[in-house]
């Protein structure tokens, strides 16, 4: 059975009577605090996003405004090429090889005019074939030729022979003749590239009119500019379409969903928006798409789709969200923290008051009592004094004679005697527990006193066949003490360790140090013990267990101890005894 242990300096009451008002109010502060936290740090994240977005959108601009740049100086240079050749009325031999602007718009006429071509030696050519490649490729007319100049193939009902220019032209033996700026036929500013077979068994004629001209001009103008520019810088995609739906260059592989002119490119095209952007996900990567209008020559030609590489800014965000996060837990925990402490802090409070109430309420009691103990003692202390006179004067002046009556006699005033002893050792105890408590101290030996009080009730103890055991294992150890109580309270705790002892029984005594400022006097009995409800109150001056005697020895004793700055500690175990324990401040070793 585990032993039930009372350490009655440091007892404190279990009910407060103090409302838990502080650390909620705290709590109420901190749910506010961390709920502002929270707020404030996603209004930064997403200022911070709408910052980067921003950055992101002034980027992606200020790519698309170089891309402008260098294609208006391609287009210009183009531009005024072509119009000098127009001027000089010359015909532009060119190779495969093309570096310059005007060099790769031929090219890219020449590369069709032969995908053209090899489709008509695998006789795959037909004239739906040819609309379908004008109109994709925002050409004016696709014409294909035999060695005899009739027309095969077109793309539109236009002559069955080229006229006799023409005619001429295809006679020479160049491989690729250019005109783009010549008047073809009857119509007016009608370009044309004719590629002639090596074996001149045919030709291919492409003739462009303004609006293809300008198409084809500008394709080759940004897509060299986008060449030229680079498109890493962060961009997972860039794309540059025109407003009749024709993509003019791109870079990278742009989502199929963005290859068509949607209302928010619309108004980018309209001029009702600037720029627009919007998060997007493209193979597994958070992406900005930025659109932005595209101009030559001062007129918008088209709208840019450009994918950003949203991974920087994301990390950035990420970086902040973890940071607010972080702050938030490591406010929540000293908010947590501080509340536990001032619970704490405000529970230690509370119970200290609740026991100095307590401890005046007792005190006021006892000054109570101790008045009407005074006043009581002093009122029955005379008669009891007159009974006692009467009793021996009857004992002395009226002895029977006969020996028979006499010996009653001896037990009856015997009686009145010990009674009136009795009740007069009452009457001291209880005037002894309410006397002043104040203390004459000096150091003295606690191993003297607690000898000199066995040897006083050793005699008592044999009696009773109670054996007392004492184990000084420091006989050197001095307290400041006022040495007549400090007697008393050992002594009523001893007597009551032989009190609980009902036949034999040992009561131990041991004295040790117990840490370099203190003293430990432990007394043991192997009496009945006490149950933890009884050790509650075995120091209440109420309480007491003795059918006689009011019960004040171990109240005055746990008194007495605490007068002298002590702690007292009661181990008890029904039917295996109990052990007080004090602990004095010692004041110093004598050699």
């Amino acid at each position: 059975m585990k032993r039930a242990k009372k350490i009655i300096q440091q007892k404190s009451s279990a009910k407060y009577s103090r409302t838990f008002l502080q650390p909620l109010t705290v709590a109420l502060v901190m749910v506010g605090f961390v709920a502002l936290i929270l707020i404030m740090g996603l209004m930064d994240l997403g200022r911070l996003d709408k910052t980067l977005v921003g950055f992101m959108e002034n980027r992606g601009i200020d790519i698309i405004t170089t891309v402008e740049n260098v294609a208006q100086e391609n287009l210009t240079y183009l531009y005024q090429t072509l119009k000098e050749n127009q001027e000089e009325d010359v015909f532009v031999p060119l190779t495969d090889k093309a570096f310059s602007p005007q060099e790769s718009l031929v090219k890219n006429l020449v590369d069709l005019a032969r995908d053209i071509d090899s489709d008509w030696k695998k006789e795959l050519l037909s004239e739906k074939n040819l609309e379908e490649i004008a109109e994709r490729e925002n050409l004016w007319l696709i014409a294909v030729l035999n060695e005899k100049g009739r027309i095969v193939f077109q793309s539109r009902e236009f002559l069955q022979y080229l006229p006799s220019e023409s005619g001429a032209e295809a006679s020479r033996k160049e491989e690729v003749m250019i005109d783009l700026f010549n008047r073809f036929g009857k119509l007016d500013e009608i370009g044309y590239i004719a590629l002639r077979r090596k074996d001149g068994s045919g030709t291919i004629v492409i003739a462009l009119d303004d609006k293809g001209l300008i198409y084809w001009s500008s394709k080759i103008a940004i897509e060299k500019a986008i060449e030229e520019v680079g498109w890493g810088q962060g961009l997972a995609y860039l794309m540059v379409m025109n407003q009749y739906g024709k993509v003019l260059g791109h870079a990278g592989e742009v989502p199929e969903k963005f290859q068509e002119i949607d209302p928010v490119s619309m108004d980018v095209l309209a001029g009702k928006l600037k720029k627009a952007s919007r998060k997007t996900v493209f193979q597994e990567k958070r992406i900005l798409e930025i659109i932005v209008p595209v101009h030559l020559s001062k007129k918008v030609v088209g709208f840019a789709r450009l994918g950003m590489d949203r991974a920087g800014g994301d990390r950035i965000l990420l970086e902040n969200r973890n940071r607010m996060i972080t702050s938030t837990i490591f406010i929540m925990v000293i908010g947590i923290l501080s509340m536990w402490a001032l619970y704490r802090n405000q529970k230690r409070h509370a119970a200290r008051m609740d026991e100095m109430e307590k401890k005046l309420q007792q005190v006021e009691r006892l000054s109570a009592l101790g008045q009407l103990a005074a006043g009581v003692a002093h009122e029955i202390r005379n008669p009891l004094n007159a009974i006692s006179m009467a009793s021996q004067r009857v004992r002395r002046e009226y002895l029977p004679e006969e020996d028979e009556k006499r010996k009653g006699f001896y037990h009856i005033t015997g009686i009145i005697r010990d009674e009136i002893r009795r009740l007069n050792g009452i009457i001291e105890e209880f005037a002894t527990f309410f006397r002043s408590r104040r203390l004459e101290l000096s150091d003295h030996s606690v191993v003297y006193v607690l000898q000199k009080i066995v040897s006083l009730m050793e005699e008592e103890a044999k009696s009773r066949g109670i054996k007392m055991e004492a184990v000084y294992n420091d006989n050197n150890v001095m307290v400041s003490m006022d040495m007549d109580k400090m007697t008393q309270a050992l002594y009523n705790i001893l007597k009551n360790a032989m009190e609980s002892i009902a036949g034999e029984g040992t009561v131990s005594i041991l004295v040790e140090p117990n840490g370099r400022d203190k003293i430990s006097i432990k007394i043991s009995d192997t009496g009945s013990g006490l149950t933890p409800a009884e050790i509650d109150r075995v120091f209440n001056p109420e309480y007491t267990t003795k059918e006689k005697g009011l019960g004040l020895g171990l109240p005055l004793a746990h008194e007495i101890i605490r007068g002298h700055n002590g702690e007292i500690s009661v181990e008890s175990q029904v039917d295996r005894g109990t052990t007080f324990e004090i602990l004095l401040p010692a004041e110093s070793n004598q050699a």
